[in-house]
């Protein structure tokens, strides 16, 4: 690789000798190697740190001799002016360069009596506490160079040894004498020109370039107006409550995790409101983006004999419901309605979802989708949202799922243009699905979400109901999904109503979901499935109407398996 060292950069690493011709110092090279609770750590990039009597460089085997996997990250020392020189090569052609002229002056050790041989030199025992970790270094000073494996402990002499919290060490196999060494030109050999910036920004640029983020939207608006129109970038449907792009998705390889974000605040709306996250399968002859663009009525219709239509709702032979991503809760009128004052409350600005979508990879990786988002709501100002979605490199053992299949969805996004509520429950075969498999699955689970809605007192939103589901005709699995933990997010609230019992709405336990949070999908282990055809059924209780309010329960279901 070809260097591209600027006479700012070079200056940082340069010192008198080096601009005179000198000759480099003698000096050594010590190669480390780790373990964890007393076992050597498997396929490991071996630490080597070059270091002579001003300078010391920390790098590993592979950063040496290039073949390091980016972003990788080298720290030079210089001792004329104890320096921390650290520069972090992002990829091919750019790297970031900061440097600390304060931190290693901080470092405090308690210098203890203990002393071992290490490599045939007698060390001396060190201990220092950072962020309630207990670390202990084990240094000498018989070859008349500091060093360290890490940039602590970088003055106190050569650090052989690094035990963290007595399981993890970091430990010297060989130490070998050069003739001469001259780190900062190991450093300069390894990376290319980088310009030197602030420490918190250094710090950020580093640690975003160890996953890659993709931007879906960015402070888009989601509300109720015949004014909403789609543009190139972003559709709209439903009078502006759903917010639809395409997304192109690199391949995620095998343990890699995905994540969701997701930020929102009030623009004018006051309510707590259900959102989703979505994405729309195009594998099928018939998809839901269909039903956004032709209406409704256009999706297949589930019946089960209360006598309404629902759409969209099941899997079919011809058509894919929507996956839910992720099912949320908007607070009461965050940041739009902060003015409302109470005594010792200070609001929160805006409101975080995350959520861990690794299991759901299989229908990104390598595609273009839409994914889309829905709040609904009835209010012009209605809600501000930015969402990302972060593919972060892994060898996750849980990342085992290699199949997903959406099978429901009863959550109606397209509320807002006439698709029914989720009301199927009031009837005793509830929602029941019917799909067939091509080839057994193995270690089968269904990734299913459920909230139950119904806003007045003896709503299903406010009554703790048992969701019961059945596979072929055996019941699996049943459990009262229920929230009791929602005031701790009082803070999200500022337009939450106050009782006279000394609560406010936002506080009361609700059916799985509370404003301000995201639910959680539940796994139900559902075992092995043959190939052929399965039929699995969800029942609710669900409560009776009084006068014009009902109750609704919006459930997604995804089969998962290897």
């Amino acid at each position: 690789m070809k260097k591209f060292i600027t006479i700012t950069l070079l200056s940082l690493f340069t010192f008198a000798q080096s601009q005179t011709g000198v000759k480099p110092p003698k000096g050594f090279k010590i190669t480390y190697s780790r373990s964890s609770n007393g076992k050597l750590i498997e396929n490991q990039d071996a630490i080597f740190v070059f270091t002579n009597p001003t300078e010391t460089l920390v790098t590993t085997e592979k950063m040496n001799s290039g073949k390091a996997e980016f972003p990788f990250e080298q720290t030079l020392i210089n001792r004329s002016d104890n320096k921390i020189v650290q520069v972090t090569q992002l990829k091919k052609e750019k790297s970031v360069t900061t440097v600390d002229s304060l931190s290693l002056a901080k470092q405090n050790f308690e210098f203890l009596s203990d002393t071992k041989t290490i490599l045939g030199y007698k060390c001396q025992k060190a201990k220092t506490i950072i962020n309630s970790n207990t670390i202990e270094l084990w240094y000498t000073n018989e070859l008349q160079v500091k060093g360290a494996p890490t940039t602590l402990g970088q003055n106190i002499g050569l650090v052989l040894e690094m035990v963290r919290n007595g399981n993890f060490v970091i430990s010297a196999t060989k130490i070998e004498k050069i003739k001469s060494v001259s780190p900062n030109m190991i450093l300069q050999n390894n990376t290319t020109n980088s310009p030197v910036i602030d420490g918190l920004t250094y710090k950020d640029l580093v640690w975003k370039s160890r996953f890659t983020t993709i931007k879906v939207f960015e402070n888009e608006i989601i509300n109720f107006s015949d004014a909403s129109k789609s543009n190139d970038s972003i559709l709209r449907f439903a009078n502006g409550t759903i917010i639809l792009k395409k997304i192109t998705f690199p391949e995620i390889k095998k343990g890699d995790l995905v994540f969701l974000d997701l930020a929102e605040q009030s623009n004018g709306d006051a309510y707590d409101r259900t959102g989703s996250v979505f994405m729309i399968p195009q594998d099928k002859k018939q998809s839901f983006l269909d039903g956004l663009q032709n209406g409704a009525k256009t999706l297949p219709i589930y019946e089960n004999g209360n006598g309404k239509q629902y759409q969209g709702v099941v899997a079919t032979p011809e058509f894919s419901p929507i996956i839910e991503l992720m099912r949320f809760f908007t607070p009461f009128g965050i940041k739009q309605y902060n003015y409302i004052q109470l005594k010792d409350k200070t609001w929160h600005e805006i409101v975080p979802y995350r959520m861990d979508i690794t299991d759901l990879k299989h229908n990104l990786s390598g595609k273009t989708v839409y994914i889309g988002t829905f709040i609904g709501n009835y209010d012009k100002g209605g809600h501000k949202i930015s969402m990302n979605i972060t593919i972060n490199p892994s060898e996750s053992s849980l990342d085992k799922t290699n199949i997903s299949i959406p099978l429901f969805n009863t959550t109606n996004v397209m509320e807002m243009a006439g698709q029914e509520y989720a009301t199927m429950f009031n009837h005793e075969k509830g929602l029941q699905i019917t799909f067939t498999l091509d080839k057994e699955i193995k270690n089968a689970k269904l990734r299913y979400i459920t909230t139950g809605h119904g806003g007045w007192e003896n709503g299903d939103e406010f009554v703790p109901k048992r969701n019961t589901i059945i596979l072929n005709g055996k019941e699996v699995f049943s459990f009262i999904p229920w929230r009791q933990d929602c005031g701790g997010y009082r803070l999200f609230n500022p337009a939450s109503g106050n009782f006279n019992d000394g609560l406010s709405s936002s506080d009361l336990s609700r059916s799985n979901l509370c404003p301000g949070t995201a639910t959680n999908p539940i796994y139900i282990e559902l075992g092995n499935l043959k190939a052929g055809t399965h039929t699995i059924q969800v029942k609710i209780p669900q409560g009776p109407n009084e006068g014009g309010s009902f109750s609704s329960w919006n459930v997604s279901g995804v089969l998962l398996g290897e």
